[in-house]
């Protein structure tokens, strides 16, 4: 169900002046300032980015020097970033896969596991998300994310705890040509202790957790633009907490 939505988003998606296509192609980078700012150094490396939508994170890091793999389950998005690769001649390779079946075809390792903004909540089970990120990570590897907090989603009504059914809904999407693109899509919620104790429990040994008031993206209703690429939320007449990011390393187990 959730893949036959990502393949309608992602036709969509590419269309949008949300993620503005012609400005990437143009030389715009699609990172924003939060994973810039904390995740350096990353020329050289092997980079596993898990579910990179239509790759344009992915390529933005093959940019800087990345040796990069993506890996999403819409087949669309996955033939939408080889497009944008060939287009860009930049050499990234991207794999059609949920998370939990992607298994890295060759003997090297990673050196670093990406993935950012709204990822984790596809997911029903996070000991397996790490599971396999600890299976691509080498030794020594960096393990880095930054995702939307999950105190938005109890302001808009959801729980906040992991419930072992998932909340099952028809919906539109959230760029500026998504409402007619409605799809049925399930999804988990997971609290930040749920996360870190998850990658934990695999040998990530967690090496800062940041919180951010803002929100790179305004992809959120009622989200107002104080700064310049910055989106706040006022409850009660404090500002929410609406990303977090986790940066970890993998240790010998």
């Amino acid at each position: 169900m959730n893949r036959v939505g990502w393949d309608r988003r992602a036709r969509s998606h590419f269309d949008s002046s949300f993620y503005d296509v012609d400005g990437f192609l143009s030389g715009e980078t699609s990172l924003r300032e939060i994973e810039l700012a904390e995740l350096d150094g990353v020329s050289g490396k092997r980079l596993l980015h898990l579910q990179c939508h239509f790759g344009m994170d992915t390529l933005s890091w093959a940019r800087q020097g990345a040796v990069c793999t993506g890996v999403d389950i819409s087949p669309v998005a996955i033939q939408q970033a080889q497009e944008l690769a060939e287009k860009l001649s930049l050499q990234a390779e991207f794999v059609c896969a949920d998370v939990y079946s992607f298994q890295q075809p060759g003997p090297a390792l990673f050196d670093i596991v990406y993935t950012s903004y709204g990822a984790v909540c596809w997911l029903p089970d996070l000991n397996r998300w790490a599971e396999v990120i600890a299976a691509n990570l080498a030794v020594g590897g960096r393990f880095y994310m930054a995702e939307f907090h999950p105190i938005y989603d109890l302001l808009a009504g959801y729980s906040y705890f992991t419930r072992a059914e998932p909340d099952v809904e028809e919906e539109g999407s959230y760029t500026e040509n998504g409402a007619d693109v409605v799809a049925r899509f399930a999804v988990w919620a997971h609290p930040l202790s749920a996360v870190i104790n998850a990658l934990i429990k695999v040998g990530i040994q967690i090496e800062r957790v940041n919180e951010f008031p803002f929100s790179p993206y305004n992809c959120f209703e009622g989200l107002v633009e104080r700064e310049p690429g910055r989106f706040y939320l006022k409850h009660k007449g404090n500002d929410v907490p609406l990303v977090y990011s986790i940066t970890g390393r993998k240790v010998a187990c």
